[in-house]
């Protein structure tokens, strides 16, 4: 067996050439032509030789170009990289119709796994085929963490921790100290999803989480490019950014193995993890899993919940910063409900439709999940094209929410589009209507948090809405996005400085 190369690549110009030199091996030796051979496919645009469309994979913010490209091409696009096919898809209607008449044959992510890795490997959540695997584990999260009746019981840790970043911001307050907003809601998140996960938080390795968070954040669009050029370079035995991967894993593993010692130690697991303890005793006679996995699971969700929230609370805040009549508004909508005695909590957000329509305008505008992955499991016709089995999926989500042809004034923030007596919001009611929403994807392999990011994203801002006036630094908050990620992240830092907006402090019912 040919020896297997690590490769570790920062330069794009480097993995062009790489790949460039592979796959023309490839191409003479290996290569045998998908039959497509009778297939109307979907429109394409101009590629290169070999390479094909790979150099439109390499922007620094590809989910703008991918748009861009739609825009002129079309919105259900063919595209290759090398031999691997790719459907993209920017516009609602044609995402719609995938995930409805599509869902179960799209089901599935074909992405480069390591095994026994924690991240990106193959006992984890997010890139699990879609099997009983993949079920039990949706089921036993759902009922010991993230559906309505295990949100209710965690309730009392969320509220703990929102009256605990209050106060942190009280304190800057009062001694005039500047802050920077996504900091303060990575230690609240943070604080937040440590605790219902495992049962404790990691205060003693916070700014080593932070750091891999961050580092996380940095390696999702290499692992993006590995994901399609996996099939070609397998042949010759190329494993990309393994050094990468295998260096994040041993960091997350071993903040976790020492939590969970720790927890066991002392008897103080959290729900979820005694279902997942006894799971991996083979006492519930579903689905035998191992430690292992369950430290695999435990990153893909505290990645999830706690980066994509964070990135939510910053781009919200940001938009609201902006707008101050949209500010005023907030204000005047919880002062009416709230008064101005009490702390925000979870059990008013139902009671605060504009607070909430704001949220799902910034994540309408800012998905943290720019890009949907999936796979077309068999063969199947699209808009009367047709899409042969193995092909690629990638759904633009940042262009589906900014659709013209479905949103008005799609570049716009205008919350008053979710509010319940809007006329758009009316027409949207229909399941057809829904599906062009998509920040935490659709079908059964949309995300199953989006209940507690809601309530997490909507009580952090509520608070800072509530009980503060904000000054900025510099006259204009700078909305430049991160380049090269998978995620929709503010580059700069968001700093301003907290004053409070009344003398006492407000109480915090927990």
């Amino acid at each position: 067996m040919a020896a297997k190369t690590i490769v570790d690549l920062q330069n794009s110009s480097i993995f062009i050439l790489l790949c460039l030199f592979s796959c023309l091996c490839y191409s003479f030796f290996f290569f045998k032509k998908r039959n497509s051979q009778g297939c109307d496919l979907p429109p394409s645009p101009p590629s290169l030789p070999i390479i094909a469309h790979l150099h439109l994979l390499l922007s620094p913010l590809l989910h703008k170009s991918l748009q861009k490209l739609s825009s002129k091409y079309g919105p259900l696009l063919y595209l290759r990289v090398f031999n691997v096919p790719i459907i993209l898809v920017s516009s609602a209607s044609i995402a719609y119709e995938i995930f409805k008449t599509q869902d179960e044959n799209v089901s599935t992510r074909y992405l480069p796994t390591n095994e026994g890795s924690l991240f990106f490997g193959s006992s984890g959540f997010a890139i699990a085929p879609y099997g009983d695997y993949w079920k039990f584990v949706k089921k036993i999260f759902t009922t010991n963490l993230l559906g309505p009746q295990a949100l209710e019981r965690s309730r009392g840790i969320r509220a703990a921790e929102v009256n605990r970043f209050y106060l942190n911001l009280v304190d800057k307050a009062t001694k005039n100290e500047s802050v920077e907003i996504a900091e303060e809601a990575m230690k609240l998140i943070t604080n937040s999803m440590c605790k219902m996960l495992i049962g404790k938080s990691f205060s003693e390795d916070e700014e080593k989480v932070r750091g891999l968070l961050d580092e996380t954040d940095v390696m999702s669009k290499k692992f993006f490019l590995a994901a399609i050029l996996r099939e070609p370079l397998a042949k010759f035995g190329i494993s990309l950014f393994e050094k990468d991967l295998a260096s994040i894993s041993h960091s997350y593993d071993e903040v976790l193995e020492k939590s969970l010692l720790e927890c066991e130690e002392h008897n103080q697991s959290s729900e979820l993890l005694a279902a997942l303890l006894e799971a991996c005793q083979g006492k519930t006679g579903e689905y035998k899993i191992t430690r292992n996995h369950i430290k695999s699971l435990f990153v893909d969700f505290f990645i999830a919940g706690t980066s994509n929230s964070t990135n939510t609370i910053k781009w919200t805040m940001a938009e609201i910063f902006e707008n101050p009549k949209i500010l005023e508004r907030l204000r005047e909508e919880i002062d009416s409900v709230i008064k101005k005695t009490r702390l925000i909590q979870e059990t008013d957000l139902p009671n605060l439709p504009y607070l909430q329509a704001v949220v799902k305008e910034s994540l309408r505008l800012h998905p943290s999940s720019t890009l949907l992955l999936r796979n077309f499991q068999e063969g199947c016709k699209v808009r009367g094209f047709d899409v042969l089995e193995k092909t690629a999926l990638v759904v633009n989500g940042y262009a589906v929410m900014r659709d013209p042809d479905v949103w008005e004034y799609p570049n716009e923030f205008k919350p008053e589009r979710f509010l319940p007596s809007s006329r758009s919001f009316q027409e949207d009611e229909t399941k057809e209507e829904v599906l062009k929403y998509l920040p935490f994807g659709s079908g059964r392999r949309g995300c199953p948090g989006s209940n507690l990011a809601y309530l997490s994203v909507g009580t952090a801002v509520g608070v800072m809405v509530q009980c503060f006036d904000w000054k900025i630094e510099g006259d204009k908050v700078n909305m430049e996005e991160v380049p090269r990620t998978m995620t929709s992240t503010m580059a700069h830092p968001l700093k301003c400085t907290p004053r409070l907006r009344n003398v006492k402090p407000l109480i915090s019912i927990v």
